[in-house]
């Protein structure tokens, strides 16, 4: 569904040149969906706005639903919905109409744009604010419209750039719910960037993480998680001494990746958490360490980032914004 290679996109500044794309190569297959991460300037929007036709690439290629973003702009755009971050329908416009405009945009005669804009309003429970001026809906309605607008071609592939922010925790569960069912029953190719981590967690099948206009990670996020951050496993002992017996064993499990020892605390970093820490505790206590309390805490997508980058995606985030 997307095959990019090598796609860059500078911007003159004065006399500076800012390189907010550095020869991004991505390939999306048909049907998934893809969360892309990275903080606020890591070239994420950037690269959807080239995919999407919105910005001409400074080099590289890139592909999308088979036709080029620069030769063949027409044909990526009938394909695609992009939800962008800002909402997408006239404040002083009627819900229902908004749907219907949205679709004789696309060529749909007015009757089939009717049908439509009338499916849509079911999906995503918008049928009692159809005559409802947009300026009058709340931030969730808001973005369940802008959805239904991006949905109203019945695109093979939907770019939602951070559809949930700003969202209290029920909107955004809800807002998900129907973005899940939505791409069941259609099948649809969904690209999302959002800050909010375990949106990527759970929803996503690929993770990429983007920092600096470059690709610096591309997999499932439990084997990103896995393989570049580890679980965080906590062992607390009576004395320092016996922390430190407890670290040298900890030195000959290959599954540890750090170790750490703060007074009678032993905090250690390891693929395979579950499995490593019974042997760790029969090591400890075999050379005498006796343990009083053991942990396990699962990684997230910012210890991934954390440990790719030094810093954190959410600090880096907020502070880019601010």
């Amino acid at each position: 569904m997307i095959e990019t290679k090598a796609l860059t996109k500078h911007f003159a500044q004065g006399k500076k040149l800012v390189e907010a794309v550095k020869g991004v190569t991505l390939d999306v297959a048909e049907g998934e969906l893809v969360a892309l991460l990275g903080p606020n300037g890591a070239g994420k929007s950037t690269t959807l706005r080239m995919l999407t036709t919105l910005l001409e690439p400074t080099s590289g290629t890139a592909k999308v639903a088979g036709f080029d973003v620069s030769d063949a702009r027409s044909e990526v755009r009938s394909r695609l919905g992009y939800v962008g971050q800002g909402n997408g329908a006239g404040h002083n416009q009627r819900v229902r109409d908004e749907l219907v405009t949205q679709g004789l945009c696309y060529g749909m005669t007015k009757p089939n744009s009717q049908v439509r804009a009338d499916e849509l309003l079911g999906d995503l429970e918008l049928e009692e604010l159809a005559t409802r001026k947009v300026s009058t809906l709340s931030g969730g309605q808001r973005r369940r419209l802008d959805i239904a607008l991006g949905l109203v071609h019945r695109p093979p592939l939907l770019f939602l750039d951070e559809p949930t922010t700003g969202m209290d925790p029920q909107s955004r569960a809800n807002l998900w719910e129907h973005i899940l069912r939505l791409r069941r029953e259609m099948g649809t190719t969904i690209v999302l960037t959002t800050h909010y981590l375990e949106e990527a967690d759970s929803m996503a099948e690929r993770v990429i993480v983007i920092d600096e206009g470059t690709v610096i990670a591309d997999n499932t996020a439990s084997a990103l998680k896995a393989d570049l951050a580890g679980d965080h496993l906590v062992v607390t002992f009576e004395t320092e001494e016996e922390a430190k017996i407890a670290a040298s064993a900890a030195q000959q499990l290959v599954t540890v990746r750090e170790i750490e020892v703060e007074g009678s605390r032993l905090s250690i970093r390891a693929s395979q958490g579950d499995s490593t820490l019974p042997v760790l505790l029969r090591e400890s206590e075999s050379r005498g360490a006796q343990v009083l309390t053991a942990d396990i805490t699962r990684p997230t997508l910012d210890d991934v980032f954390l440990t790719l980058t030094g810093r954190s995606l959410r600090e880096s985030a907020a502070a880019a914004a601010s």
